[in-house]
Order: C-alpha cells, then structure tokens, then sequence
C-alpha cells in the first residue's frame, strides 16, 4: 500500500475531474453568465461593439481582452441600459400593467381545478378506501378548467396576445407541449400494447421498422422538407385530394392547419421514442401479476388500469419530463424552421402562427439583430424551465435513488 498525502489525494482528484470542470466553465458557466449580462445592456445592429472602458463587460466580452482586441468600429458601442432592465421590461412590461396583470390573473384561475384535482387524488391516496375514483376525479378538474377557459380564459388570452409577444411565444410553445406530449405518449402505448403480444408475427420486424423514424431525426432538416413538400397547395396531399374530387387547403398558410401539420410532424419523428421506453417497462412487468389477476378474473382493461400503467409509471414519468424539455417546444427549432419558418405572418413586428420559443430567439439575434433583447429573453425562459425542471423532479422523484 502507498501511503497518499492529503495533497496528493486532492491533486489526484483534480486532475481527474479538471477537465470537466474547465469544460463546464467555458461551455456552461461562462456563456449563461455572458448572456444574462449582456441582457442588461442596449447591444442590437446599432450598438454592435462593446464599450471596453466599462467594467464588468471588458472581462466577458472576448473582443475586448487583448489577445482579441478589435477596434470599436463607427458605430455607438453598446453600455448599460437605462434603466438597466429596460430589456426585461419590453417583454414583460404589458404583462405588469394592470389590464395586463388582471388577464394574467384570469389565465392562472383557469388550472385552478386542475391543481385541485391533484391534490384531492393525493388526499385519497392515503385513505384505505376512496370515494370516488382518481379517474373521475381527473375528468371532473379537465371539464371545469374548460368551462373556465371557455368564460374567462379566452378573453384573458385575447388581452394577453395583443399586449405582449412573449406571452403568445410562450403560450404558444407551452400548448405545443401540452398537446404533442400526451399525443406521443399514448400513440407509443398503444403500438407497445399491440407489439407486446404473442399473437403478432414478426414483432421483431415491426419493433425495428418502428424505430426508423427516431434514427431518421438525425436528418430531421431533409425529413422535415419532404414533409413540407407533402402539405404545399400543389404538395402530395393536395394532389391526391383532387383525385377525389376535393380542393384541399392551403396547410401552410393558415394557422390552425401550419400549427396541426407540425404537430403530426414532431408525432412521427418523436413516438419511437416513447414507444421504445414503454415497450421496454411492459417487458419489465412481471408475467405472474398477470397470471394472478386472470386467476381473480379480471378483464383486459382492469388488468390495463390496475396493473401495467402503475407498474409503467416509475419509467413513463421521467422520460415524458425529459421529452417536454428536451424534445418539446422549448427546443423545438430544425423541423419548424424548415416547414414553416415560423408562419404564417401574422403581420410586420409580430410573432408567426407556429413561432416558438427558439424561433424567436433565433429571429431576433439573426434577422433582427436585438442581442439584448434576445439575451433577456433566453433568461426569462431559463427561470422558467428552471423551475418547471425542480418541480418535475419533485413530482417524479427522478434523482431519489441517487441520495439514498
């Protein structure tokens, strides 16, 4: 045995762990940092330059230290803004107003039932017998939120989508998620079910053929022209309406229909995913719990509820948290930008019908050349995806093993 100081030990360990640390710096700390100071500043096409007599901004900003000295150029460099949240206040500025706030208010009413919902299911859990199912009580806190949508929520929205772009950006990318992440996910169960079987021949086959739409994501900007050229008005669909007789639309030009087409594109490029992760719980589920409930009598559906979803549910939970932030709206960009840019236009200044989160980060760094605004941008959502991520991790328990 070789007897290691302590300050051997240390500098063993960090050699071991140096590399990922520095890379950690640079490629997380250091650009997050960058960003959320640069939001604070007037940077745009105008201000394109730093000012380096500045503190604080001639340390983050690499044109500024020497070995990557630039000259200013004849622009007005870019400083502070005044008042330094000027940038945060041109997003969110309408939704602090009073008719902005008492809409925002209304909006958040709405999910009421549905966190009551939760809450009254999580009550009779812990009872030995319940009154009422977790079924219906789902159903019940579904119906009265869109009850509520229909009285109030929609002019709460209607007020928020004409006082704020960052509002229906959010909005809008936030019930993408919604819609395509239960889609996916009960698509997935339902082939895993059929495939799970021992009536089907060639499951293998199936399984595989499955798969090819995931592996064909890594060509997601050559998958997404084609199905661009299926939905144009002289595009496949259209051509074989006309056989039939029908004159079909203009899918890409009018928002539901644009909304609708990327909705199916991201369900055949996502449900591999979401199929692979069922399929491999439903083979984890022991035969035996099966063989007993058969042996009680219990039908397919009771066997469904009572015993493969909850036995399903410590592996769906994660992955459907990971596919809402990952593979979601908020990182929604390639199959978007090549389908629709972002459009239909819904008018100069204002964010298209299938504009999401990184549509309008990338439109206004690279069209428009608001860095700043950009950059408070990015913030307002990084809090925001920051908190929905320690919730998620809260209701799944995703990371509980690793600290016990």
């Amino acid at each position: 045995m070789i007897a290691w100081s302590g300050r051997k030990k240390a500098l063993m360990i960090l050699l071991f762990i140096g590399p990922t640390l520095l890379g950690i710096i640079i490629f997380n700390i250091y650009p997050i940092t960058y960003n959320t100071i640069i939001s604070f500043t007037n940077r745009n096409q105008f201000h394109p330059n730093p000012d380096c007599s500045l503190k604080v901004i001639n340390v983050i900003e690499p044109s500024c230290w020497p070995m990557f000295q630039e000259s200013s150029g004849v622009s007005k460099p870019y400083s502070w803004q005044d008042p330094l949240i000027k940038n945060y206040s041109t997003l969110l500025g309408q939704l602090l107003t009073k008719v902005g706030s008492l809409a925002l208010v209304q909006f958040v009413i709405c999910f009421v039932p549905l966190i009551a919902a939760s809450q009254l299911n999580k009550y009779y859990d812990r009872q030995l017998t319940r009154p009422i199912s977790g079924m219906v009580v789902w159903l019940l806190g579904i119906l009265v939120t869109v009850i509520a949508f229909w009285f109030i929520g929609n002019k709460a929205i209607k007020t928020l989508q004409e006082n704020s772009d960052f509002f229906v950006v959010v909005f809008r990318t936030v019930l993408f998620v919604i819609l395509t992440v239960p889609i996916n996910y009960i698509f997935g169960l339902i082939l895993a079910l059929i495939l799970n079987t021992e009536y089907i021949k060639g499951r293998t086959f199936f399984r595989v053929a499955m798969i090819i739409p995931w592996a064909a994501s890594t060509m997601f900007i050559i998958i997404s022209l084609i199905w661009q050229f299926f939905f144009r008005d002289v595009g496949v669909i259209n051509q074989v309406l006309k056989v039939f007789g029908i004159n079909g639309p203009a899918w890409l030009q009018q928002p539901g229909l644009a909304f609708g087409v990327i909705l199916l594109v991201n369900l055949w490029f996502s449900f591999p995913f979401c199929f692979t992760i069922i399929l491999g719980g439903l083979q984890a589920v022991p035969a035996d719990q099966y063989e007993a409930a058969e042996m009680d009598g219990a039908t397919y559906m009771q066997q469904l509820m009572n015993i493969t979803l909850p036995l399903l549910r410590p592996t769906v939970i994660p992955a459907i948290v990971l596919s809402a932030i990952g593979a979601g709206g908020f990182q929604m960009f390639g199959t978007v930008w090549a389908i629709t840019a972002g459009g239909p236009s819904q008018g100069a200044g204002v964010p298209g019908s299938t504009e999401m989160v990184m549509i309008y980060a990338y439109k206004q760094v690279f069209q428009y050349n608001a860095y700043a605004k950009a950059g408070a941008f990015a913030v307002i959502v990084f809090i925001f995806l920051f908190i929905m991520t320690l919730y998620s991790l809260r209701i799944t328990r995703i990371t509980k093993g690793a600290f016990e």
